[in-house]
């Protein structure tokens, strides 16, 4: 699988509230979700993203809160990947859960800017500033999780399984 996309950056330690706001959790609409995506973290940014932008952001990026709302959000509102330096451990899980790659990868987390074109090769790790001319490694995705990202998540990989079995 390979992703490609303009990078929008985020900090250390973004959490849930800074993803989805509390305010906005009395819906469970991806659609509305995604219209106040990152809005605490930058009031335009529901307006700025588009399909097939990536995050890139530093530590412990989905900290605070175990809502999966969140991923949700940051998946229905275009954003195909999120790179960063680390992830809170429920959002790690989240994410996949619901069918959003996410890379760890110090280096690239450090170096790739705001508005740099990067090209991501999930299958090897690999991640590629195409501003730069730079190549960083992240941890692989391992062949399950590519799967659950493949099927949109693990409620339609669940799907798929029971059809084949049934």
């Amino acid at each position: 699988m390979i992703l490609r996309g303009k990078v929008w950056r985020f900090g250390n330690d973004i959490d849930t509230d800074a993803i989805i706001p509390a305010r906005y959790l009395n819906t469970s609409d991806p659609e509305e979700l995604a219209r106040h995506v990152m809005e605490d973290a930058d009031s335009y940014f529901p307006n700025k993203v588009k399909a097939g932008d990536i995050i890139v952001a530093g530590k412990n990026f989905g900290c605070g809160s175990s809502r999966e709302h969140a991923p949700i959000a940051i998946k229905t509102a275009g954003i195909q990947a999120v790179i960063a330096k680390s992830f809170a451990r429920i959002f790690y899980r989240n994410a996949f859960n619901i069918g959003l790659p996410i890379f760890e990868s110090a280096e690239a987390s450090e170096k790739i800017k705001e508005g740099d074109e990067v090209e991501i090769d999930a299958d090897n790790g690999i991640i590629k500033d195409l501003t730069k001319g730079e190549e960083y490694t992240a941890k692989p995705i391992p062949s399950f999780m590519q799967e659950l990202i493949s099927a949109g998540g693990l409620v339609e990989w669940t799907k798929k399984r029971l059809q084949v079995k049934g």
